[in-house]
């Protein structure tokens, strides 16, 4: 029998397209398996900063399962990934990062964006719902309430990182309070 699970393990994949398998001894998956087992405990995943290590999270579940208004799950050099939960009736907050673009997806509710090239001339305004992506330029003003009937969860990823490894805020106030 074949020592591969393909019958033809080679860069022609059996005459589709062309495409390089890896050998089994290059991949190690003790290690990958034992990252996974971290951060997943009694099927919830456990949220904290991994840092700079490769690492592989299902984000959807990760932000649909986060109760905190921000806490960051990788921070990096040159980017950053935080989950946020944004109670009924309450926004992120007014907002500017001069020299950070920002990536937000909407996992779970509805809500209003808005964004503008000043804090009073907020010129861009439209609603979002589950499986929104917002971008925010940098140096651009925005803010993202929530309008909905249930918490706002949300992923979010700065470029460059916008917090501090292992970023938590419980709480809106505990953000602001932080910055």
């Amino acid at each position: 029998m074949y020592p591969y699970a393909y019958p033809c393990p080679h860069i022609y994949n059996c005459g589709r397209a062309p495409i390089v398998w890896a050998a089994p001894q290059q991949i190690n998956y003790e290690y990958w398996q034992f990252h996974r087992q971290l951060a997943i405990r009694d099927n919830r995943i456990e949220l904290k900063d991994y840092g700079k290590n490769p690492f592989v999270i299902n984000i959807e579940e990760a932000a649909e399962q986060n109760d905190t208004f921000r806490t960051a799950i990788w921070t990096g050099d040159h980017l950053q990934v935080t989950v946020m939960s944004i109670n009924v009736g309450e926004d992120i907050g007014l907002e500017v990062h001069p020299n950070v673009d920002q990536f937000l997806r909407i996992e779970e509710g509805e809500g209003i964006v808005q964004m503008g090239n000043t804090s009073d001339n907020l010129t861009f305004s439209t609603n979002v719902y589950e499986d929104y992506a917002i971008m925010v330029p940098a140096g651009t003003w925005h803010n993202l309430t929530n309008t909905g009937n249930k918490p706002l969860k949300l992923y979010t990823i700065y470029a460059p990182p916008e917090h501090p490894f292992g970023t938590v805020h419980n709480t809106k106030a505990d953000a602001m309070a932080a910055e």
